[in-house]
């Protein structure tokens, strides 16, 4: 056997079986991203809910305690 033989022999990767076809994954993701999307988007506004807790004056800044 020659040297390049062996090397060519050596080099061949060795093929590893996905758990699904490789088209599944990138949907996986877009599944989860949009996932975390709604999470988020139902916890828009959630400071503006409360404003008896905040006095009304969170998003100027300004105080009513003297």
């Amino acid at each position: 056997m020659s040297v390049l033989s062996m090397i060519v022999l050596a080099a061949e990767e060795a093929k590893i079986a996905l758990f699904f076809p490789a088209w599944v994954f990138p949907i996986i993701a877009a599944a989860a991203f949009v996932a975390l999307g709604f999470v988020v988007w139902s916890f828009r506004d959630v400071a503006n809910r409360h404003s008896q807790k905040t006095g009304g004056s969170a998003a100027s800044g300004h105080t009513t305690d003297h």
